[in-house]
């Protein structure tokens, strides 16, 4: 008895001890259940992670706590240091101000005219003197050119349009409109509260009265930012009863705009040479001449033309052709240069220089295939100065009329072809041909390479000579220079640099990429029309 009554004992003892274990285990899940969840997979300190007392969440409070105020404290200081360096600013700021000849040849247009710190203003100096503003830039090749853009009160030609911008808009954009009205407005600060060294005088009105100028004498702009220094404005001014011209140069170096010079320009005897190379194309040269007597003989009045014709056939009918304006103008300003060989642009351009023998001449290499306006001929003669800047103008060229007013039955005259629409024309950047350069600097610069034989080329390689030089090379769209279109033939003499350029011409000449996907699918466009109508007509019978 006492033998089993032991082993009873023992069994009743781990009986209850198991007991004890199921019950420990279910409190434990039913904690585990009901405790918060913790962010991300974190384990629960002290549960089933690492075991974090709380003198180490203590410690960890602790630390983030001196590192904050490490933190204000070093804030306090910056702080206090900041408030230091700018009472002495303002404190320099008033002595500049209290002197009056301090700044003078750098004012920023802000309205109330304050001088700048002198650290800043000579920092904003440096950069006009490193920007391409008086002094040309050697440039490696034709694509290290930074094109400017030109405006009006109105529109601003642009040459970069992608899928938004147009050839010619009015600005959309809000910065672009205040940018461009600053700067006229900065324009006319210089010009009608002119600067000692300004390069002008004070001119009086018919009563004696101070000339001032306003927005509505601005002719044209230009404009081109160098991403590194600044944006230079290049802006015209003239009163409708002068003809003198007001141009003021301003440059804004990311910061207030800086008067680089004021100056007048007086245009009314330059007379501008302009050189036409020909081969055949006499009914070419016939529309060019009825150009050239509206514009240049009843217009401007202050042209001399020098044609430079290239064989045998169509030299009479071009005689006549100019002998017919001479009966009917009364114009003798021209010289005729006959050459029994072979046509080559840049040969017919250096001979046709060269025949000048009256000295220094402004000289506008022209296409028989050129319109030109009255107003661009002011801007050959305000954009080009000897020994110091170079024009050369981005044309706009004209598509096939016949594609682009396929819905009429005959193409409207030239005249009314003459508009800036992305499915009219486009701006030849590619394009070097026409350009405004005085005689003496075509001459010492070599003029045209002679190897360069046939299509192209020439061109660019006298682009590229001004590029490696020292002279300002002023490249910019301009409204009042067209080119008409014309079936171009490439010829197979063309080496195969030329032939690609001669293509991609012709390509590009013919019409907008629009009107040349409608081409491209006409047959494709059509079998939908079909199968549209078709449609149309069993939906109607049924």
């Amino acid at each position: 008895m006492p033998r089993r009554g032991l082993i009873l004992q023992t069994r009743t003892h781990w009986l209850l001890l198991g007991l004890a274990l199921l019950c420990s285990l279910v409190l434990f899940l039913y904690l585990l259940e009901c405790a918060p969840q913790t962010d991300g997979n974190a384990p629960l300190p002290g549960v089933i992670g690492e075991n974090y007392g709380k003198e180490y969440y203590q410690a960890l409070l602790q630390e983030q706590e001196e590192h904050y105020q490490t933190r204000a404290t070093s804030l306090k200081r910056q702080i206090a240091q900041l408030k230091q360096e700018l009472q002495e600013m303002s404190e320099k700021m008033r002595s500049l101000q209290e002197r009056k000849n301090v700044g003078a040849n750098g004012i920023g247009y802000q309205g109330n005219k304050e001088q700048t710190p002198s650290d800043l203003l000579e920092f904003l100096h440096s950069q006009i003197d490193k920007a391409e503003v008086s002094i040309g830039a050697k440039l490696p090749s034709e694509y290290g050119v930074i094109p400017f853009e030109s405006f009006t009160l109105m529109k601003v030609f642009q040459l970069e349009m992608g899928l938004t911008r147009h050839p010619e808009e009015k600005p959309v954009r809000k910065d672009k409109r205040d940018e461009l009205v600053e700067v006229i407005e900065a324009g006319l600060e210089v010009i009608n509260n002119p600067d000692e060294d300004d390069e002008q005088e004070d001119e009086e009105g018919p009563l004696g009265e101070k000339m001032i100028f306003n927005e509505n004498d601005f002719i044209e702009g230009y404009y081109r930012t160098e991403r590194d220094k600044g944006t230079q404005y290049e802006l015209f001014f003239k009163k409708a009863d002068l003809m003198e011209y007001r141009h003021v140069t301003l440059f804004r170096p990311f910061g207030p705009l800086m008067k680089v010079k004021s100056e007048m320009i007086d245009i009314t005897r330059s007379i501008i040479n302009i050189i036409v190379p020909l081969a055949e194309r006499t009914e070419a040269f016939a529309q060019f001449m009825q150009n050239f007597r509206d514009v240049c003989i009843h217009q401007d009045k202050r042209i001399h033309l020098t044609v430079v014709y290239f064989g045998k056939e169509g030299l009479s009918k071009v005689k006549s052709i100019l002998e017919s304006v001479t009966s009917e103008s009364n114009f003798h300003n021209y010289t005729l240069v006959s050459l029994n060989e072979e046509f080559n642009r840049g040969r017919g351009l250096n001979v046709g220089a060269r025949a000048w023998d009256k000295g220094e001449v402004l000289m506008f290499f022209c296409d028989v295939d050129i319109y030109f306006s009255a107003e661009f001929l002011n801007s050959c003669r305000l954009n080009a100065e000897p020994g110091k800047k170079v024009f050369y103008p981005v044309v706009f060229s004209l598509y096939n009329p016949a594609i682009v007013y396929a819905n009429q039955d005959v193409p409207p005259p030239v005249e009314q072809q003459l508009v800036h629409k992305k499915d009219s024309g486009f701006w030849r950047d590619f394009g070097f041909g026409m350009t405004c350069q005085y005689r003496s600097d075509f001459l010492t610069i070599g003029g045209f390479d002679m190897e360069v034989k046939g299509w192209g080329g020439e061109d660019v390689h006298l682009y590229r000579k001004y590029l490696h030089g020292d002279l300002i090379v002023i490249r910019t769209p301009v409204p009042g220079l067209f080119h008409l279109w014309h079936e171009k033939r490439c010829a197979d003499e063309l080496t195969p640099e030329q032939y690609r350029m001669c293509i991609q011409s012709k390509a590009m000449n013919e019409a907008s990429h629009s009107h040349l996907g409608m081409l491209v699918f006409r047959e494709e466009i059509e079998t939908h029309l079909h199968k549209q109508a078709y449609r149309t007509n069993s939906e109607a019978v049924g």
